[in-house]
């Protein structure tokens, strides 16, 4: 039994919580630039999402799996 999430749902967890810090990065890393803080956001979520999609799809493409 997981502390945080069933080990069922385990990895689809580590993802959302992934992409929540990776917006909240986001966000402060433009704050601190002087940038939109939205647009940093989305900028990091996005690409983010799109790197965890690709190396999934690598994973699963050569039979990795957790």
């Amino acid at each position: 039994m997981g502390i945080v999430a069933p080990m069922a749902w385990a990895v689809p967890a580590i993802y959302g919580a992934s992409l929540i810090f990776l917006i909240l990065l986001g966000a402060i890393g433009a704050r601190t630039g002087g940038a939109p803080m939205g647009m940093g956001a989305l900028r990091v979520g996005f690409w983010g999402a799109v790197a965890m999609a690709v190396t999934a799809g690598i994973g699963t493409l050569f039979h990795v799996q957790l």
